[in-house]
């Protein structure tokens, strides 16, 4: 299935967005991630073909070589310039120490096959300790010890982290910084010091987690909010997160199918990763949505967070 992500600052009808430092970013994109490694190349140079210019990935995905390697051949076979592409890419935990985040974004580059990334993402606001890439890639959640079973927090501050993203954007290995699964305190905090400012919020963003005053501060504060996972908990159940698995389909709430019909849309996406899937995937941006049926859908909310470390682990717990 394509991972889509669609940006969500009041634009309507376009095709791009522009972030508050001016830069022109696609309204919608596919995400890289849990796309198996042995597909990822394949996948990008037909979404490519497809239509797509956005693409997110990460360190934690583990697939950065090869969606690179469908980048390049697409170049190669002159599908796109680099100039058309906005690719993203991610900070990982364990990099958030200044002196580790420079290098951790080189080696990313140099992964992708890629001279700069168009925006460049604090992951997580969590700092734990590092994990060198020569023993660990992706380093995930836990520690390099003897049982691997621990999460361990470094003293690095969010300030430390931002200040150094900063840097890679006046050396041009970014050309925008963003931040993700950010809450409002921690958006405040970082605009009292930061000289760039973030240009997006990248937030899980679907019916079941509107939340409305995240979205309405970043915004008044001229953050562009990037929704993931926005069909909710179709990447969770795999995971065997038990609310994952309890909680009913979003393609198959009455509320959505009836909206999906009104605008001739699919009520239920197969498990497709073919052109023409792709392509109806990408036309997310081609109608909108009335006020009533947006109030209607909103009205889904329950809080119901799933990309959530508290969850996981029983620790970190960020957005309480």
């Amino acid at each position: 299935m394509s991972k889509i992500l669609s940006a969500t600052n009041g634009h309507k009808n376009l095709s791009t967005l522009t972030l508050n430092n001016g830069k022109p970013m696609p309204l919608v994109g596919h995400g890289l991630w849990k796309i198996p490694n042995e597909n990822v190349a394949d996948h990008v140079y037909n979404a490519i073909k497809a239509g797509y210019r956005l693409f997110d990935g990460a360190c934690d995905y583990g697939n950065e070589v090869e969606a690179g390697q469908g980048v390049t051949r697409a170049i190669a076979d002159g599908l796109v310039q680099r100039s058309d592409l906005f690719i993203v890419s991610k900070l990982w935990n364990t990099f958030h120490e200044k002196d580790r985040v420079e290098p951790i974004c080189r080696k990313q580059l140099s992964d992708w096959g890629l001279e700069y990334f168009d925006l460049y993402i604090m992951h997580f606001p969590i700092a734990m300790k590092y994990v060198d890439p020569k023993i660990r890639y992706p380093p995930g959640w836990f520690d390099s010890g003897i049982d691997g079973t621990q999460i361990i927090q470094s003293s690095a501050t969010i300030r430390d982290t931002w200040e150094a993203m900063e840097s890679l954007v006046e050396k041009n290995l970014v050309k925008s910084i963003g931040t993700s699964n950010f809450n409002c305190a921690s958006i405040m905090d970082l605009l009292r010091y930061a000289i760039v400012r973030p240009a997006t919020l990248q937030i899980e963003y679907h019916p079941y987690l509107v939340q409305q005053a995240l979205v309405d501060y970043a915004q008044s504060e001229g953050i562009t909010v990037t929704a993931y996972s926005s069909f909710g908990l179709q990447g969770y159940v795999e995971m065997d997160l038990e609310h994952a698995v309890k909680t009913p389909h979003l393609f198959q709430n009455e509320t959505v199918r009836k909206v999906a019909e009104v605008h001739g849309r699919v009520a239920v996406i197969p498990k497709s990763d073919s052109e023409s899937m792709l392509k109806k995937n990408l036309h997310a941006r081609s109608f909108d949505l009335t006020e009533d049926e947006i109030k209607s859908i909103s009205a889904l909310n329950c809080g119901l967070r799933f990309n959530d470390p508290l969850v996981y682990f029983g620790c970190l717990p960020i957005f309480a």
